[in-house]
């Protein structure tokens, strides 16, 4: 556990190779916490790879799931911080950064504000969270699943159905009250579940997850996504340039229609040098993608 400040401590964990090529690994959600499955991505023997679990969340404390949580110190600038405090915490002067979905937000803000901490960007199912991104997986996404939308905003009081749905949601998912916050924190989940992918053979989880966990992730991500990422519109493909030096490879999902390919593609128009990925047959994630990912991870270290 390392103390952060503002009452803050995270978790974080090493494996691999202690004398091998560093990485951090940054995890999705907000609020997913970190997985053991994201280090089959490093081959153990030259990777040494860096987990942590984000604010508020796994098992980083106090957590999102307790009845009343104070979440105004967990922003994006703050997440920066936390991943250099635990740059400097084990020695490490540069370090590989992947990122997964929510974590390539948070992965192109950190090489973005420390370019020289980072030696290369590997993003998978890249977004930048801006409010255009929000505004499309929380309302325009209604025109492909009408009826499950209409589920999803009737949670919604009647009178903060035509504003910002996640803080409307979030409103609902922070009253300390079970009896509000627990169907809030459901129904947004399954919302999830039906708009994250199209790809053949995805399977939900979110929707049948532990009731603690559904109200950590979905509190964080609301938290998130209601404040745009707490980051200015298209600042992130807006300071691209600043990633000029630091090799970076994208693999995206053509049938993502969450996170949908032109995110990726107008990231990599502008950041120089960029790879990109696109597997035509999947969604958020997928094998092929992750095949991919692998041999840019292998090939970084043979």
């Amino acid at each position: 556990m390392l103390e952060v400040g503002d009452g803050h401590a995270i978790h974080w964990e090493i494996s691999g190779n202690p004398d091998g090529k560093p990485a951090v690994l940054l995890h999705g959600g907000p609020g997913s916490g970190s997985s053991p499955r994201h280090r089959q991505m490093f081959d153990p023997t030259k990777y040494r790879i860096v987990q942590f679990d984000q604010r508020n969340c796994g098992h980083s404390t106090p957590n999102a799931r307790t009845p009343e949580v104070d979440l105004s110190a967990n922003t994006t600038a703050a997440l920066v911080e936390d991943i250099e405090r635990v740059r400097t915490l084990l020695g490490i002067d540069r370090w590989l950064v992947w990122g997964g979905s929510w974590g390539t937000t948070l992965g192109l803000t950190y090489a973005e504000t420390y370019p020289e901490s980072a030696t290369e960007l590997v993003l998978s199912s890249a977004v930048t969270t801006s409010g255009t991104e929000v505004d499309w997986v929380t309302r325009a996404m209604g025109r492909v699943f009408p009826e499950r939308w209409r589920d999803f905003v009737d949670v919604v009081p009647a009178e903060s159905r035509d504003g910002n749905l996640a803080l409307a949601y979030n409103r609902l998912l922070m009253n300390p009250d079970p009896a509000v916050h627990g169907p809030a924190a459901l129904a947004w989940c399954d919302w999830e579940d039906v708009h994250v992918s199209i790809a053949e053979g995805y399977q939900p989880f979110l929707r049948d997850a532990d009731p603690g966990f559904q109200l950590c992730f979905a509190r964080l991500v609301t938290h998130y996504w209601g404040h745009a990422g707490f980051l200015e519109e298209d600042q992130l493909v807006r300071n691209a340039g600043r990633l000029a030096g630091i090799p970076t490879f994208l693999a995206h999902g053509r049938r993502d229609i969450s996170a949908p390919a032109d995110i990726a593609v107008a990231l990599a128009a502008e950041i120089p040098d960029a790879r990109l990925f696109i597997a035509e047959d999947e969604g958020h994630g997928g094998p092929a993608m992750t095949d991919w990912i692998i041999s840019v991870t292998d090939s970084l270290v043979n």
